[in-house]
């Protein structure tokens, strides 16, 4: 059997790009963590900064407005960011690994020319597939295209939609005929201010409360022919493979979050005294932070060999389906240790921690459920 070695080691370039990524996140983001997290919102003055660190299109090309560089870049300023938050980590990563990436492959030249420009340099996008009855079951959808000759007309609900609150560009999945099942699914652009199209409520959520996550609302949502992405019917396969692509950008996001609370907890036992010690000399302490360490190397490992690979154009799925559950668990299990670690401290929202562990929890459930990775990995192992 073909076991691919995991690549550990960063180029120049890749190490000048995360150190440069953590200095911004450490100096921009950091001291509106808490706020952001609160009020449930993002910062406003936090977007331009993006656009102007060249973070939110990283694969485009440089003609384009871009950064032209890869996907394991991406990967780094989704982990470097979630190392402070994990909300402006999935925003980011949205924007990167699952739009930006299927309007790379996907778009003609000339739309192409019209959205990637804006993506780069000032517009957030939306990936936006769930609804209601279509969650694990992606291409059970309900929302429904209507050929109007020079249009094409949406009526339906999106749920779930993350970053919907600041998008102006919305990749969305509807089905053109619903009795071809999912061979009736195709994709759009579909761009904010468009008629018939309204973002809806914004969801009170457990963690990464900054990141907007709405339902979008589509009422005889009028769409031109040219913002079809891909061939009509065809969005099925968009869909399949921007998301394995997306897996691996979450995982990134996990390990940076679980980086987050392991430095965090590393710097507290040092400083922590109980019983006229320092918690650091606990051997049973010890034991715990050398779990963590191992638990997080092991996931980034992963992220970054399924990254690689995907770069080098090999096969990656398996990799990906291993690295997102992989890193999912890995992070609930590191960041619940770090608040166990805290102690009391750890219960309150005065220390990170628990912050990260609530950012944490939903690494097993979007872009493909803990189960659904499970089901890919047996498959694809049985088929053999």
């Amino acid at each position: 059997m073909d076991i691919r070695p995991a690549l550990t080691t960063f180029s120049e370039d890749e190490i000048a790009f995360r150190d440069a990524v953590r200095s911004f996140a450490e100096g921009e983001i950091k001291p509106l963590r808490l706020h952001m997290d609160e009020k449930a919102q993002m910062d406003p003055s936090l977007l331009p900064k993006l656009f102007e660190m060249g973070l939110m299109g990283i694969e485009t090309p440089e003609s384009l407005g871009g950064s032209n560089t890869s996907f394991t870049m991406a990967c780094i300023a989704v982990e470097e960011i979630s190392r402070v938050d994990g909300s402006v980590g999935v925003l980011v990563d949205v924007q990167n690994t699952l739009v930006t990436n299927a309007l790379l492959k996907h778009c003609t030249e000339a739309q192409k020319q019209k959205f990637l420009p804006k993506m780069a340099r000032e517009w957030v996008a939306s990936y936006c597939l769930s609804e209601s009855s279509s969650g694990s079951d992606a291409f059970a959808l309900k929302l429904k295209a209507e050929d109007k000759g020079d249009t094409f007309v949406l009526n339906g609900h999106k749920l779930w939609i993350t970053n919907a609150f600041e998008a102006n560009l919305f990749l969305v999945f509807a089905n053109l005929n619903p009795e071809q099942g999912y061979k009736g699914i195709t994709a759009f652009v579909v761009e904010r201010g468009m008629p018939g199209f309204t973002v809806g409520k914004k969801e009170d959520k457990l963690g990464i409360r900054a990141s907007s996550t709405c339902e979008l609302i589509f009422e005889n949502c009028v769409v031109p022919k040219e913002n079809v992405i891909g061939q009509i019917g065809k969005g099925y396969k968009i869909a399949i493979e921007t998301l394995n692509e997306g897996r691996i950008g979450i995982g990134a996001q996990m390990i940076g979050i679980a980086a987050g609370a392991y430095e965090a907890t590393l710097e507290y036992i040092k400083g922590r005294e109980q019983f006229g010690k320092s918690l650091s000399t606990f051997q049973g302490v010890q034991f715990q932070l050398a779990e963590m360490r191992i638990d997080l190397e092991a996931a980034r490992l992963l992220v970054y060999n399924a990254a690689r690979l995907k770069d080098e154009g090999k096969d990656f799925v398996e990799e990906a389906a291993i690295a997102k559950y992989y890193s999912s668990k890995a992070a609930e299990r590191i960041t619940s240790l770090a608040i166990d670690l805290f102690g009391g401290n750890g219960f309150t929202k005065e220390y990170p921690v628990e912050k990260f562990w609530r950012d944490a929890k939903v690494g097993q459930i979007y872009e493909g459920t803990s189960n659904m990775q499970l089901q890919t990995i047996a498959k694809l192992e049985l088929g053999k």
